[in-house]
């Protein structure tokens, strides 16, 4: 059986003042998979993650969520069922338990610990820490967590390594892959392709506001997409296995890669 969709990006495009940013966008992501959208700066990545939960809203055309235009939800709702996690990680409070409980208040100490452990967080080591205290690493993965609370369909991530040493982006990517085999899609940005295929099951290449390649990671050459994109706009299209569920990396990924980070250096 095929993955069911989750979001359809119909015709979609985005002009600001007299630039296409996003240009005729036709694409279908799926479920219970890690999607990455992968591009140089200035392709539209970012963009194109804001408009699945309205951060941004199309110039022309549409965005459905489950089938249903994402204008038809109440804006609240689609936004606890897909959490967006900027790419900066940024504490709102002076207390770890609390920076969980931001959008949760009615969480008990057990949640707490269970999502701090779901985030390969140690509880024991990081309760009763300030946020502004734990590393670069420590505290994008509590910032995944503080998004885990509302219960949420999806996470929409925004480059969630891009400031962090290699170690502690092994641990995110960990904590990514380790969510998506618990069945929570995730959707997320990045420009280093590299590691975007080794995290991601399927990817779509921007360049310029267009889709140029999409397809199963691993069958997409994604340093030639990215460094040579087609010239007449065709778009690269290779079969997407994991939309009929096999997974492409190999068994034991996640435990081969560690989880402790090292403190960023300022």
């Amino acid at each position: 059986m095929d993955r069911p969709e989750l979001f359809t990006l119909d015709d979609a495009s985005l002009v600001i003042d007299g630039r296409r940013i996003l240009d005729h966008v036709d694409e279908h992501l799926h479920d219970g998979v890690a999607t990455a959208i992968a591009g140089p700066s200035g392709s539209g990545k970012s963009t194109l993650l804001r408009l699945l939960n309205r951060l941004a809203e199309p110039t022309s055309g549409r965005v459905l969520f489950r089938g249903t235009d994402v204008r038809d939800l109440d804006v609240l709702e689609l936004r606890r069922r897909a959490v967006l996690v900027p790419q900066r990680a940024t504490p709102l409070t002076e207390d770890v338990a609390a920076e969980v409980r931001v959008a949760a208040p009615h969480l008990t100490d057990a949640d707490v610990r269970s999502l701090l452990t779901r985030v390969a967080l140690d509880p024991d080591e990081v309760l009763g820490r300030t946020p502004s205290s734990l590393s670069g690493g420590e505290l994008q993965r509590l910032c995944l967590a503080r998004a885990l609370a509302v219960g949420p369909e999806v996470l929409l991530l925004d480059e969630p390594t891009s400031a962090l040493d290699p170690r502690s982006a092994d641990a995110v990517d960990a904590v990514i892959r380790s969510l998506v085999a618990s069945g929570l899609a995730v959707v997320l940005v990045s420009h280093d392709v590299a590691r975007a295929g080794r995290v991601a099951d399927d990817v779509r290449v921007l360049h310029e506001g267009r889709v140029t390649a999409r397809g199963a990671a691993g069958s997409l050459d994604l340093e030639h997409e990215l460094m040579s994109p087609p010239a007449d706009g065709h778009v690269h299209d290779t079969d997407d296995p994991r939309a009929h569920g096999t997974a492409h990396l190999p068994h034991g990924h996640l435990d081969s890669t560690r989880t402790t980070d090292t403190p960023e250096q300022p």
